[in-house]
């Protein structure tokens, strides 16, 4: 294996050894010369010219960013300031008790608690139920997955990573006792869901892959290698999950990948029944299902891409009738069943909308109206079949996150609580817009923007982008970003081709072999807010992460100008080197995303025009900081760490690069709050330094 060449005293960049290394697909051979960093062992990182390497750049990044501490450390305590410590949820409703999570003043981690209906509210009856710091304490990394309190409330199911890795213990507690039963599942990647009576559990596990093949049964007392697989997934392609129906009789069972899905039903109270199919699996068609009296409720894209509700009785669940019409301007994005009525969730014109409906009166409507002209909506915690109002959450991008009740009968919001900002903010200082920008093919791109009255045009601006996955990035509140924009920078989210934002349609038009479209969409709207006069090239610092950060490569590949700072978070880069390779963790599931560059050459051709890391050249690149997590199992490791390597051969200028991994982390970065509100303090230092913004 060959050395890195390494400085002392990190007074010069660590420069990646270049080791002859090629593959070939379709009659075409690819050279990788810093393929090396792949560490065979993965995912277990013991390779030491590998980690030596790794903790150069930490030295390197460190070495640069030390004359920033002190704009560091300033962002880091108003950014805190912000935050209001010792905090707590509104609690909410689940039969015999009320449930609410709680921050004390300094902890980086949740206390979740509960007490009986109907006791005073004055501390005496309140149940601690998990404690997080205590869980987390001593430990680098710790991250809660899932948790579910039994039926009978008398049991705690939970879920713990401490190392990144994605891969959770299960543990159950006995909330009448305070101690842990003996049951312990290792290498969960699941929700928890208890059959009916509390006696067992259904998970799934993540394989050698990390991909969920399986739906399993845990009872409670017997070892996890008596479990009992209920279902498993033959598709290497389809990950599988499992839930609870909304009256709670029906264990649903799903599995899909990110075009095509199916599901089963087994009886909440017969666990080891054969798991009933609902309608099997066809290529394009994405369904989820509930149930109500008999009847089948189906979210559905068979005849419609924004999706319709469709119903069928549970004896015969293949005949699907339409209920709610799919349509071309709102698109359906979900439903939730409740005893009384059930509530569709969607987007009108890429704005979020909740409506009411009803069992016995399909024609009756009942929309729930907020007063802004852009903002972000949805439902909160509505645990119970059998409700009288809803909860609901709120926020735009000037209006810090709320928390509501929807009266149902009356039809009124009760405002329950808004979220509070200890340092101060006043919301008639900044204002938002949404705007429509056109790309080069003629569509208008949507973009939410915030900036203070006073700012100065044309000044400094962030531009964040995602575009994948049908992931819609919605215009929601946020304290941190409060550090840039006081410093005059406007704030905007582009609401590209790839997520959903505007519809299903929205989503395919930036997938597959129309994935340049995203990349595309991102760079006009930037330049079409210097068309508007709200900056200038040079004076846009752009984020991304994930495929975000594939998003980030692209677009510094081909406009570098634009661009005065970039923040590229566990970046997708390696696309092409990854989509051939079947056994890395998601990469079979991906390939309805990008395409199968194994078996179709033209989708290997497409990738590899626009994979960052394989058109890397010899040109000017604008200052870059790069993230990654050694334990990261979607965006592995060595995608930005040889997307640097290579950056730092090919480029011909000298501004900034800079790699960070964190060597105990994943793909989400350090866990703690005041820790990752720390990794977002140096995002921001770095790109205050590098547009010569005052920090």
């Amino acid at each position: 294996m060959p050395d890195s060449t390494i400085a002392t005293k990190a007074q010069l960049p660590p420069v990646a050894a270049k080791q002859s290394s090629t593959f070939t697909h379709h009659g075409i051979t690819i050279a990788d010369d810093y393929a090396w960093l792949r560490d065979s062992g993965y995912p277990k990182v013991k390779n030491k010219t590998i980690l030596a390497h790794l903790e150069a750049e930490n030295a390197w990044f460190e070495a640069r960013m030390e004359p920033q501490k002190g704009a560091i450390d300033a962002l880091f305590s108003e950014m805190r300031a912000r935050i209001k410590e010792a905090d707590k949820s509104v609690p909410y409703k689940d039969g015999d008790w009320l449930y609410w999570i709680e921050f004390e003043e300094g902890a980086e981690y949740k206390k979740w608690w509960r007490r009986p209906v109907g006791a005073p509210d004055d501390g005496s009856a309140d149940q601690l139920i998990l404690d997080e710091p205590a869980l987390a304490e001593g430990k680098k990394y710790f991250r809660l997955g899932a948790m579910s309190v039994s039926r009978n409330g008398k049991l705690l199911a939970y879920s713990v990573d401490d190392n990144g890795s994605e891969r959770y213990t299960v543990r159950i507690k006995d909330l009448e006792t305070g101690k842990l039963l003996k049951d312990t599942i290792k290498g969960t990647l699941s929700a928890l869901v208890w059959v009916a009576g509390d006696t067992g559990l259904v998970y799934s596990l993540a394989n050698k892959q990390w991909r969920t093949d399986n739906a399993r049964l845990h009872w409670l007392g017997q070892p996890a290698r008596k479990d009992i697989e209920l279902y498993h997934e033959d598709d290497e392609g389809f990950r599988v999950s499992a839930g609870l129906s909304a009256n709670e009789k029906w264990i649903v069972i799903a599995t899909g990948d990110h075009e095509t899905s199916e599901n089963y039903l087994v009886p909440a109270d017969d666990p080891l029944a054969e798991p009933m199919l609902v309608r099997a699996r066809e290529k394009g068609v994405e369904y989820d299902v509930d149930e109500r009296d008999g009847t089948l409720f189906i979210h559905t894209n068979d005849t419609h891409e924004n999706f319709r509700l469709a119903t069928a009785p549970l004896a015969d669940p293949s005949n699907w009738t339409t209920l709610i019409e799919g349509s071309d301007e709102f698109y359906l994005t979900g439903v939730e069943l409740f005893r009384d009525f059930y509530v569709i969730d969607g987007r009108l014109r890429g704005l979020d909308r909740i409506e009411l409906r009803y069992y016995d009166d399909p024609a009756r409507i009942e929309p729930i109206e907020f007063p802004e002209e852009s903002y972000t909506a949805g439902l909160g915690n509505n645990p119970e079949w059998e409700c009288s109002k809803l909860r609901l959450s709120y926020e735009s991008m000037i209006s810090p996150a709320s928390t509501y009740d929807y009266h149902v009968a009356t039809r009124e919001l009760e405002l329950l609580k808004v979220q509070e900002i200890p340092s101060g903010y006043d919301r008639d200082l900044y204002v938002t817009e949404r705007l429509e920008l056109t790309a080069r093919d003629g569509t208008a791109i949507p973009v939410s923007i915030m900036y203070r009255k006073d700012r100065v045009s044309p000044g400094p601006l962030y531009l964040y982008g995602y575009g994948a996955y049908g992931i819609a990035i919605p215009p929601g509140f946020s304290t941190t970003r409060l550090s840039l924009v006081d410093r005059g920078f406007a704030y905007a989210i582009a609401h590209i081709r790839g997520g959903d934002d505007l519809g299903r349609a929205w989503y395919k038009a930036g997938k597959l072999q129309q994935r340049t479209n995203a990349f595309n969409d991102f760079v006009d709207v930037a330049k079409g807010l210097v068309d508007r006069g709200l900056t200038e090239p040079g004076r846009i610092a752009i984020a991304g992460g994930s495929a975000g950060g594939e998003l980030m490569g692209a677009v510094v590949n081909s406009d570098p100008h634009l661009w005065g700072a970039v923040v590229a978070h566990v970046p997708f880069v390696d696309v092409l080197a990854t989509m051939l390779d079947a056994s890395l963790p998601l990469t079979p599931g991906e390939w309805p995303e990008w395409g199968n560059p194994i078996e179709d050459k033209e989708a290997f051709e497409l990738i590899r025009s626009y994979s960052p890391y394989d058109n890397v050249q010899a040109q000017d690149y604008p200052p870059m900081l790069v993230t990654a997590g050694l334990n990261d199992p979607r965006v592995t490791y060595w995608e930005p760490a040889k997307w640097v390597a290579r950056l730092r051969e090919m480029k011909t200028d000298d501004n900034e690069l800079l790699l960070k991994t964190n060597m105990g982390a994943g793909h989400g970065g350090k866990s703690g709050r005041f820790e990752s509100l720390h990794e977002t303090a140096e995002e921001f230092a770095f790109i205050l330094w590098q547009m010569g913004v005052t920090a």
